[in-house]
């Protein structure tokens, strides 16, 4: 009943806010006395001013030979393009709309280069953001091996197929969301080659696989491929569906200290220490690449229904928490020193769906990484995850018997 309720008044008051809300297409501008491009070693660096991070893509393209940076949608109106470089030629260097919601950038090569790294970085006071491309200089052949442009992404547009990785619906069986961390723009944490986003897309089709082998669920990803999907698209998916739960997947890596195994973590507006903080932070900046911000979302009417909802769910999602942790430690044999912690993710925001987010291991570590590469290995994981969301199941109907009376 409680659930019914909310559901209700929360879409009520989604729809008259929605009203007010700033527009997802609202621009980015492009601040050019902040940005320049220049040539070291025989290739460009591209630094690149913005007044809010957006999605972006950067490949080269050949006959002939140039870079493009793809930008989803930033505001070119008068700027000239020498002003960035006063030895470019008049043609060198392009950039406006390229099609509706899409902006283009395009930078002649003179000679073969391809790109060593790019990354965009977001102050989070400010908003502002900073784009920086570096080329490096290649020979024909490998800039011909590198070039091409990747496939058009539609960066957080919710496609009919986002809810079709479900099993035959069935209206009395439980609904599982299974939610791979990052994906598309977003590659998440990256080592020795491998990122964040496709390992984690491989073990959620690998939980989702083991679920509907045991029994009777609803699954769904909220991701079927490597696109991204924003925190709040991902909540609104577990919505749709009427998820009973959400279980969210992640393997970070440290830019300092040692860590590994693997832990659960819950919603709570106080971090369990410092480092999940950190965490945290870093997984909910992943929306500012996307021009979206949570933060002013929670009227205070919907804050406090929230409340109520939170305090029947937030004594679940601990024990479903716990309940994987111990499914975990019994196939694997070790998780992280603190294995059960909590922090203010944002895609376990939902306060009426029990919802945790696993780190199932640190990409840092050379042993979590080369375990989370092994089949065999990652096999166990998944055993101990379905055992741990079995047992949770079972207890739960229990709780619930109790709670009734």
């Amino acid at each position: 009943m409680m659930r019914a309720v909310f559901f209700s008044l929360a879409v009520l008051l989604c729809t008259f806010s929605a009203a007010y809300a700033q527009p997802f297409t609202a621009l980015a501008r492009f601040d050019v006395e902040k940005s320049q491009i220049t040539m070291r070693g025989g290739a460009y660096k591209l630094d690149l001013a913005l007044s809010q991070g957006v999605p972006y893509r950067v490949y080269t393209l050949n006959d002939p030979a140039r870079l493009v940076v793809d930008f989803r949608e930033v505001d070119f109106a008068g700027v000239d393009p020498t002003a960035l470089m006063s030895t470019l030629d008049e043609n060198v260097l392009r950039f406006g709309a390229v099609r509706p919601g899409w902006s283009r950038l395009v930078l002649d090569l003179a000679s073969p280069q391809k790109v060593k790294q790019a990354g965009l970085s977001v102050d989070t006071n400010s908003g502002n953001a900073r784009l920086k491309v570096d080329l490096v200089a290649v020979e024909q052949a490998e800039f011909d091996a590198a070039t091409g442009a990747p496939r058009d992404f539609e960066w957080d547009k919710l496609k009919p197929s986002a809810l079709t990785e479900m099993s035959t619906k069935d209206d009395e069986a439980m609904t599982i969301v299974l939610d791979p961390g990052h994906g598309g723009i977003d590659p998440g944490a990256v080592g020795k080659g491998i990122n964040e986003a496709d390992l984690m897309f491989t073990l959620a089709q690998e939980v989702r696989d083991a679920l509907l082998r045991s029994g009777d669920f609803n699954i769904v990803l909220t991701r079927n491929g490597d696109e991204f999907v924003s925190l709040e698209r991902r909540v609104q998916i577990a919505r749709t569906a009427g998820a009973d739960m959400f279980v969210s997947f992640h393997a970070d890596a440290l830019a300092s200290g040692k860590a590994n195994g693997a832990a659960v973590y819950t919603l709570s507006e106080e971090a369990s220490d410092k480092a999940s903080a950190a965490l945290a932070e870093r997984h909910n900046r992943a929306d500012l690449l996307a021009g979206v911000d949570l933060s002013g979302q929670d009227d205070e009417i919907a804050s406090i229904l929230m409340d109520l909802a939170r305090l029947e769910n937030t004594p679940r999602s601990q024990a479903l928490a716990r309940g994987i942790i111990l499914g975990i430690n019994t196939e694997v044999g070790h998780t992280y020193k603190r294995p059960i912690q909590s922090a203010g993710f944002s895609v376990l925001k939902a306060p009426d769906i029990p919802s945790v987010l696993i780190e199932v291991g640190f990409l840092s570590s050379k042993d979590d990484l080369s375990k989370l590469m092994d089949p065999t290995w990652r096999g166990k994981m998944v055993t101990g995850i379905h055992n741990g969301i079995h047992a949770w199941i079972l207890n739960d109907a229990e709780d619930a018997q109790l709670r009734r009376k």
